[in-house]
């Protein structure tokens, strides 16, 4: 007789019901790996960034004052926001696509975003910019 088709996974994950709907609850001792998951703040605003970017160029706002009235939000904050929308494709990418983790805040990513594209990937994922 040969080996089996199938293989037998066990995985210690518990079912509760909370507010009526199942839930899987992961084991006691899990521990998720903060250094492997991408900060959700980042990709909310690349996505807000986007939207006021595509907003202005089509005319709906004039200015970043114009915008910040509209979206109910300060001028200052608006402005430094609205320069993740002109981060490198590379880091764009990575950030978006790879979901890789980047090595800096919302608001160093917001800093680095004024930097040559080149420089840009170092700064956000803690490596040395590769000139080829």
């Amino acid at each position: 007789m040969g080996a089996p088709d199938t293989i037998q996974v066990f995985v210690p994950l518990k079912l509760r019901k909370k507010n009526g709907r199942p839930k899987i609850m992961p084991p006691a001792d899990y521990l998720p790996s903060e250094d492997q998951t991408q900060d959700p703040h980042i990709l909310r605003a690349i996505g807000r960034a986007w939207a006021w970017r595509r907003r202005m160029e089509a005319g709906e706002f004039g200015t970043v004052r114009d915008l910040a009235i509209g979206v109910n939000l300060a001028e200052r904050h608006v402005g430094r926001q609205l320069r993740l929308a002109y981060l490198a494709p590379k880091v764009l990418k990575r950030l978006v696509y790879k979901r890789e983790v980047t090595a800096v805040t919302v608001m160093q990513l917001t800093e680095s975003a004024v930097l040559p594209w080149v420089e840009q990937a170092g700064v956000v994922f803690g490596e040395t910019a590769q000139v080829g």
